[in-house]
């Protein structure tokens, strides 16, 4: 039977000895209470709660899935149950403000419990998941009467939360949105459309879900300067802040899916449901960048998740699975067969799952950090690490999830046919992670946005903030001789990045389609980049325990070979990606759209 165990060993490598938290939270404005001690007892429970609660509900949820009748949605066995135990611990609570009753700790130990809570049972954490992107953006853009209305009750984990953007005849275009929001004489709107998958839009898990609903006022704006944001609850709220009678909001199906079966995907119907604006009028997608923002990180974790679940059961089976002999003579020759995990393809596989979950831990954790700093920084680091998040989050959302998929179809392959069959898990792994590289911008989208916006639209600006960064840190250990390979080809990419995008830039000059021709590339091009920057930084780091003398000697090395294995492995898949990349926007558009496809003899 497939498991999960909270990798503890290297959450507390990367948080502590690689991005130094506890430095980070000695510094933060109201982390006072964040101590190695307290971060300590809330990974040890964390880690309780996922191993014990969430992980044996995982494969439940897939087999029953969600179940539909009239309008009401059933959750799985043990799903609701495992969220009143969520709520009794004071999960939902923990990075939120005090004065809203949250325990005001900072949101990068949140993001610690999260990971811990994705990978156990991603469907299950989807719940809480888009609860805490509702409270986000009701905190920065509500106002006072609308947080203590509903972010207290989300905060506590009594409500739980939605966003709702897609539509049926519109999904990334939301300039195409329908959905009406007509002006009531009470200061409310009534609200009238549908939306489509919307994730956890209906459950039993809590008694009221509060929607982020986009929709349009009656003189807006055509486009996406027309649309306006409203929250929209599933029971109305009286004036003491309780539950009343049902608002006009319902969930007219469920979809059949090809994973995450343990979370309802829902179509809402608004049909005149009380809502109420938030931020100003027709200015709806700024604040719901708010909560995309906050999902897209949540999804760049999804694959994280599913990179590092494949890698715990494939390296079980591996070591335990007998099959041939190794080429170079038998290792166990006291067996029938030599553990596969002794094969170089299996070694193959089982390395680049290790290499994106622990690289791919760093890189989350840092942009985790960066909310920190967001929130409670001053000013200019505010402003810096709002900048870095807007180049690092559409990379970590794709790059992170692409090779999150990768890794579980490794981890299915390690286990040949039995990989194949339901009950080792695998095939559902597969499975759940396939929609991340969809859903909250697809990989297309996101290399758009990383490449056109964040990238060509300030001249290099918001990228050369990154690439500093890593030149600093490669001038700093360019004489370090133990790490020698590792700085000298890191320097090298990040100097090609800036070239590259010079290049690609050029081009667009004289057809902007040559931004979309090579977008994906160049995304994936920066990813392994980004990657590389945080494998070498961890290889220095080990190195240095080593040096010092170490107990712990298997984990260190294991890392040095690990940033072996992805420079060496990984990070040439960098050349194939500029050369399609500056290929040009010709190969992709010469074609005449009717020739695609012949089926007549």
């Amino acid at each position: 039977m497939p498991e999960y165990k909270a990798p503890l060993r290297d959450i507390k490598f990367v948080t502590e000895e690689v991005l130094d938290f506890h430095g980070h939270y000695a510094k933060l404005p109201g982390a006072e209470e964040a101590t190695p001690d307290m971060v300590a007892a809330i990974l040890e429970e964390g880690a309780k709660f996922a191993e014990r609660v969430l992980s044996p509900l995982n494969r439940i949820g897939d087999q029953q899935g969600c179940q539909f009748k009239d309008g009401v949605v059933t959750t799985p066995d043990g799903f609701k149950e495992a969220y009143k135990q969520y709520v009794e611990g004071g999960w939902p609570s923990l990075s939120h403000p005090e004065d809203m009753g949250g325990q005001g700790l900072p949101d990068s130990l949140g993001m610690l419990v999260t990971e811990m809570i994705a990978t156990s049972n991603w469907s299950w954490g989807m719940y809480p998941g888009l609860s805490h992107g509702a409270m986000n953006t009701i905190e920065l853009h509500g106002t006072d009467e609308q947080k203590q209305t509903y972010l207290t009750k989300l905060v506590s984990g009594e409500w739980t939360g939605t966003m709702c953007l897609t539509e049926p005849h519109c999904g990334t275009d939301l300039g195409m949105l329908k959905t009406k929001a007509e002006p009531q004489a009470d200061g409310s709107y009534a609200i009238s459309g549908t939306k489509i998958f919307i994730s956890a839009g209906e459950h039993d898990m809590a008694d009221n879900i509060v929607h982020i609903v986009l929709a349009r006022l009656p003189d807006a704006p055509a486009g996406t300067k027309g649309i306006s944001l409203f929250i929209v609850p599933k029971h109305n709220v009286d004036e003491a802040g309780e539950m009343a009678d049902r608002n006009q909001v319902s969930c007219g199906s469920i979809e059949h899916k090809m994973g995450i079966h343990g979370n309802a995907t829902c179509v809402m119907n608004f049909d005149g449901a009380k809502g109420f604006l938030i931020g100003e009028a027709n200015r709806g997608l700024n604040c719901m960048f708010t909560f995309m923002n906050t999902a897209r990180l949540g999804t760049a974790l999804q694959g994280l998740a599913h990179a590092e679940w494949a890698l715990q059961n494939s390296v079980a089976y591996a070591k335990d699975r007998l099959q041939m002999r190794s080429l170079s003579g038998p290792k166990a020759p006291e067996k029938a067969a030599d553990p596969i995990i002794v094969h170089p393809d299996v070694r193959r596989m089982l390395l680049t799952q290790k290499a994106f979950a622990e690289g791919g831990r760093a890189l989350i954790h840092y942009c985790s950090m960066l909310v920190d700093t967001m929130k409670r920084g001053t000013a200019d680091e505010k402003a810096e690490a709002d900048e870095l998040m807007s180049l690092l989050t559409p990379i970590a959302k794709a790059f992170l999830t692409e090779t999150g998929f990768e890794s579980a179809n490794h981890g299915l392959q390690v286990f040949g046919g039995h990989g194949y069959i339901a009950e080792w898990g695998m095939e559902q792994n597969v499975r759940d992670c396939r929609i991340s590289m969809l859903y909250e911008g697809t990989t297309g989208i996101q290399a758009l946005d990383l490449l056109g916006r964040k990238v060509l639209m300030t001249q290099g600006a918001t990228l050369r903030r990154f690439t500093k960064i890593i030149h600093k840190f490669c001038k700093e250990h360019k004489g370090d001789k133990r790490v020698k390979s590792y700085i000298t080809a890191l320097d090298k990419l990040n100097g090609e990045w800036g070239d590259v995008t010079m290049k690609i830039g050029m081009k667009a000059m004289r057809n902007k389609d040559e931004v979309g021709a090579a977008s994906v590339d160049y995304l994936m091009f920066s990813g392994y980049v980004v990657l590389a920057y945080f494998w070498a930084r961890m290889a220095v780091t080990a190195q240095t325990k080593l040096d010092e003398g170490t107990d712990d000697v298997g984990f260190y090395k294991a890392k040095l070979q690990t940033a072996t294995f992805y420079y060496e492995r990984l990070l040439p898949r960098t050349r194939s990606h500029v050369e399609a990349m500056l290929s040009g926007a010709d190969n992709l558009l010469a074609m005449d759209e009717d020739n695609f496809l012949f089926l007549n003899a």
